[in-house]
């Protein structure tokens, strides 16, 4: 008998996420994130879901190059660009666009000598402040590029920071500074550009664009805090699933797990779940943690170990060894478990462990 945890992934509800993008931006090409292997998905399993997309968002350029292998033809883009000057002749050869968001890339390109021109979108700091040019420095930046012999056609975009603030708390917050910034720079500018990731695309249509970047809402999760996934018609697309393995009863005063973090105030039934932070369960998910157990909610106790993790039985006497758990997924949104957690749903997707097996349906 195998352990019975497993990752599910709902190819049907990444085709339904993304229908939502579409039905958010019906004028706007989607860029379809799927970096950190697709948030813990499966890259090349997502990229085939998610086909109809006009193009991939990824990381770096083996991404790229394994992507263009499979078969897809559609843009991908390395969205922290090339980090040295000898990726250049692979993302000619493959065909891969570049984020450009610093001097010292320009002059990679310049001196490269490339057989085409690379299509490159250039990065706008509008006030996120990790990548980009300045506003004082981006029309330099942009007529040094248009200058290229290298450079084929430019997009421009930007990234924003507060687009998942809850709206209104303060103004402050949102987006508006950081679009009249990249507003009055792509001013005149015949240039296509992209602006939003899943915040604003769901928020603000103002941003759209040419090209938007869906991320967290293609797999079904909220941007935002105080809305759900379901709310804004989200299919989650992974379920990580596992089932009990043993069951201890405690009297009163008894100790579960490491450090003895949990003590039972009175005669309980816990299970054993097979799942622990060696499979991408959050080790610092706290007694209370939301679990499905036989579809029924109940919560974790005591502290997460490497392979287990203990869940409260006492109210639900038909579950025992065999019955099936749902750490997330179907029925208990990711985002619960993350804000139990102290985290968000981004880091317990892309946490997925290799050695959890993963099933598509």
């Amino acid at each position: 008998m195998t352990r019975p945890i497993r990752a599910r992934i709902d190819l049907s509800a990444l085709k339904h996420n993304l229908a939502v993008v579409r039905g958010c931006a019906p004028q706007s090409r989607a860029l379809a994130v799927i970096k950190a292997n697709a948030y813990g998905h499966g890259m090349l399993r997502v990229a085939g879901a998610l086909a109809g997309a006009e193009g991939f968002a990824v990381l770096n350029l083996s991404e790229g190059v394994a992507l263009r292998e499979a078969g897809f033809k559609q843009t991908i883009l390395l969205l922290e660009g090339f980090f040295s000057a000898d990726e250049l002749p692979a993302l000619a050869e493959y065909r891969l666009a570049s984020v450009i968001h610093h001097a010292e890339q320009m002059e990679m390109l310049e001196a490269s000598g490339l057989p085409v021109k690379l299509d490159v979108f250039l990065k706008i700091n509008s006030g996120m402040n990790r990548l980009g040019f300045k506003p004082e420095v981006f029309p330099s930046a942009l007529q040094r590029l248009q200058s290229s012999r290298s450079a084929g056609k430019i997009t421009l975009m930007t990234h924003f920071s507060t687009a998942d603030a809850l709206k209104g708390a303060s103004e402050a917050e949102g987006v508006a500074a950081q679009l009249a910034c990249f507003d009055g720079l792509a001013a005149g500018l015949a240039l296509p550009r992209s602006l939003a990731n899943s915040a604003a695309i769901l928020r603000y249509p103002e941003t759209h664009g040419d090209w938007v970047r869906p991320g967290i809402m293609l797999y079904g999760s909220s941007p935002f805090g105080e809305a759900s996934a379901e709310s804004l018609g989200l299919r989650p697309a992974m379920t990580l699933e596992s089932g009990i393995i043993a069951v201890q009863a405690l009297r009163a005063g008894e100790a579960v797990g490491y450090g003895a973090t949990f003590r039972a105030a009175s005669t309980m039934r816990v299970g054993i779940v097979a799942c622990g932070y060696a499979d991408g369960y959050p080790r610092h998910a706290p007694t209370g943690t939301p679990v499905l157990v036989n579809g029924v909610s109940t919560r974790t106790l005591g502290r997460v170990s490497m392979d287990m993790l203990c869940v409260d039985l006492t109210a639900l006497p038909d579950a025992g060894i065999g019955s099936p758990v749902t750490l997330w997924g179907d029925g208990l949104p990711v985002e619960e478990v993350a804000a139990a957690a102290g985290t968000i749903s981004y880091e317990l997707l892309c946490a997925l462990a290799p050695r959890v097996p993963v099933v598509e349906i």
